[in-house]
Formats: C-alpha cells, sequence, structure tokens
C-alpha cells in the first residue's frame, strides 16, 4: 500500500518554472503572483498561496511607482526593469517550488499548457496598465502647469500659464492686496488661467466653503472689485476644495 501511494500520480496540473519565468516577464508581477499562487494552491499550500499574493501586489504598486519617479533624462533600457522582477520571481520559485515541481514532473503529473500561461499574462498586463491609466489621469487632473509668483511678507503665491503677461499677473495681485486678500497672517495660494479676454481665477478653500455658504460673500465682493480693475477681461473665481477640478462655487 505504501509503494502505491509513492507511486500515485497528482491530479492538479501546475504551471512549469519556465512558464512562470515567460508570463512573468510578459505580465508583470501579478501574472507572477497568479501563476506561483495557483502552484501553491496545487500543492496544498494556501497560507503561501495568499503570501504570494500580497507581495505580488507590493511589488507592482513599488515597480511600477518607482518607475514613474525616474527622472527624465535618466535613461533606462526598457528591458532591465522586466528583467530584474522576472529573475526575482523565478528565483522564488526555484527556491519554494522548485523541489515540488520535480516531483510533479517524476510522478507523472500534468501541467497548463502554453496557451493559458500567455493569455493569463496578458489579462494581468491589462489590468496593471488600466490601474496605471487610472492613476496617470487622477495625477494629470490634479496638475497645473505654470509659472509661480510670490507676493508680500507672506510670500503669498499666484501660479499662471505663460500666456498670460506678468504686467497683468502683477495687476491682478495688487488687486488682491487692495481688497485684503493678500494680507499679513495668512499665506495665500492662487492659479490663474486666461483663455481668450476670460480670467478663470481658482482658490482653494476649506470644506467650510460649501457647507455655509454665506463664507462665500467675501469672494464675490472681492471678484466684483476686481472686475473693476479689468474693464476689458471677465473675471471669473472659482473656488476649489481638495483639487483645482473640484470647483464647489464659480463666480461670475
Amino acid at each position: 500500500m505504501e509503494e502505491l501511494k509513492e507511486n500515485e500520480v497528482p491530479t492538479q496540473k501546475i504551471y512549469k518554472d519556465r512558464a512562470i519565468w515567460v508570463g512573468t516577464f510578459l505580465g508583470g508581477p501579478l501574472a507572477a503572483g497568479y501563476l506561483i499562487a495557483e502552484n501553491f494552491k496545487a500543492f496544498n499550500d494556501t497560507k503561501k498561496a495568499k503570501t504570494t499574493w500580497i507581495i505580488a501586489i507590493i511589488a507592482t504598486i513599488a515597480i511600477f511607482g518607482g518607475a514613474f519617479l525616474i527622472p527624465e533624462d535618466v535613461k533606462v533600457p526598457n528591458q532591465i526593469i522586466p528583467l530584474i522582477y522576472t529573475g526575482i520571481a523565478f528565483y522564488f520559485v526555484q527556491h519554494f517550488q522548485g523541489q515540488k515541481i520535480n516531483e510533479h514532473i517524476n510522478s507523472g503529473g500534468s501541467f497548463f499548457g502554453w496557451w493559458r500561461t500567455i493569455g493569463i499574462s496578458f489579462i494581468a498586463l491589462l489590468i496593471t496598465f488600466s490601474v496605471i491609466i487610472c492613476v496617470v489621469l487622477f495625477t494629470e487632473n490634479e496638475q497645473f502647469d505654470g509659472i509661480t509668483k510670490e507676493y508680500g511678507v507672506m510670500k503669498n503665491e499666484i501660479v499662471y500659464q505663460d500666456n498670460i503677461p506678468v504686467t497683468e499677473v502683477d495687476k491682478l495681485a495688487e488687486g488682491f492686496e487692495k481688497n485684503a486678500f493678500f494680507e499679513n497672517t495668512t499665506k495665500k495660494y492662487v492659479y490663474i488661467k486666461k483663455s481668450n479676454s476670460t480670467y478663470e481665477v481658482s482658490i482653494p478653500c476649506n470644506q467650510t466653503i460649501e457647507d455655509i455658504p454665506e463664507s462665500q460673500i467675501p469672494f464675490v465682493l472681492l471678484r466684483n472689485e476686481i472686475q473693476k480693475e479689468f474693464p476689458n477681461n471677465k473675471i471669473v473665481l472659482n473656488l476649489v476644495v481638495d483639487n483645482l477640478d473640484n470647483v464647489v462655487k464659480r463666480i461670475e
């Protein structure tokens, strides 16, 4: 009976180490996490399967997040990063699963085919890039590319686009100072865009500006006074909360 147990053919399919290598290179850390975790499940080690998923997700965030932090002037060959994480994944497969994979082979166990591996890699890659695209789009919405100039003792900042002459920016700043928006107790931030003859002035505020409508009155007065200084332009104040796209009140 003992000999019969030793010659028992495994019923579970697994992924070969070479398949995991290729799948990781094509699909990234998420693909590696899936393939390696499925092998652990086949080997009845669900705890390591869960740990593998956690490591794969953390690695994905770290690798692609780190890639965004690399300065544009630093040239990194396209294949370097995939080769690094593929090599690391292959090492862990050999270290933690190599012996069991060999036992599976020697026992006549079966393996998943290459098409399945490639399909999983494609899905993992699709998921990874979908998340990256969402993050990039969200980040771009947060950004305001422009020139920064400081005013007054508090170094109040105006960030403006390069299509606005600095003399006009100074005139706007003068209006903010004259109407006590730029004062000497709290640093203020203003973001200005110009489209044709319209100035879009975004002012970051806290949540109170939305919760208490009366708190918007000083900004209405501010806008009206600055409008007098620019009779040939339209002045629009956008009161924003948390980010420049979240306009809670548009005053025009």
